[in-house]
């Protein structure tokens, strides 16, 4: 019993240590973006979920709680997936590079867009638009620098799915003032607060400690 103890306390020092070597920063943040994708989905999607499934859905109750499960899971794993692929092109961009550069955000944040979010349902058609609503607010700010979005003749969705994304990446990463504090704090959690970390507790567990070490 001792034995596994002590062989459990020296996985989590031989992890922790892992955690503070600077040459895999990049890839734990990716880790750590999936990670705070997932459970941000969740946490915003269950309350939502169970809400509107009680007040305006019909059903049984075993039917009704299938369906916030499966919302929840699909808004958490949607999200997570964005951020797992966002997080990754933007380091393969920058390695490649040697640099980052606001271009790196766009495209990544619009392959992620068209990858995870380019499916035209429910959930996703509620997240676009939920950003959507949001990001125009920065733009009207930044509209007598940029604009333009020309009517496509096929099925939009997919495009807007990725120039919302890589629009609001955009413009958190270059001009976060422009967004709403709401939306600014949502992206802080997801994308900045992924890059800290100092043991498996707030990698893993906790997104940021809560004790004075």
């Amino acid at each position: 019993m001792a034995g596994g103890v002590e062989r459990f306390r020296a996985l989590l020092r031989a992890l922790n240590a892992l955690l503070q070597q600077r040459r895999y920063h990049a890839a734990l943040a990716v880790l750590k973006g999936f990670r705070n994708g997932a459970v941000y989905g969740a946490k915003i999607r269950a309350p939502h979920a169970l809400v509107m499934t009680f007040l305006f859905k019909s059903g049984s109750l075993r039917e009704k709680l299938k369906s916030i499960a499966q919302a929840t899971y699909a808004h958490s794993r949607n999200l997570a997936y964005f951020v797992f692929t966002y997080k990754g092109l933007l380091a393969a961009q920058s390695q490649l590079q040697g640099k980052k550069i606001p271009f790196h955000s766009f495209l990544a944040a619009c392959i992620g867009g068209w990858l995870v979010f380019g499916d035209n349902n429910p959930i996703n058609s509620q997240i676009i638009m939920y950003l959507l609503s949001r990001i125009l607010f920065g733009l009207a700010r930044l509209a007598v620098q940029k604009g333009y979005i020309p009517q496509p003749k096929q099925d939009p969705f997919p495009l807007v799915a990725a120039l919302v994304w890589g629009t609001v990446l955009w413009l958190f990463e270059y001009h976060k003032e422009t967004l709403q504090p709401s939306l600014q704090s949502s992206m802080t959690y997801l994308y900045e607060d992924s890059e800290v970390w100092h043991d498996l507790s707030d990698f893993l567990i906790y997104n940021k400690r809560t004790d004075s070490k």
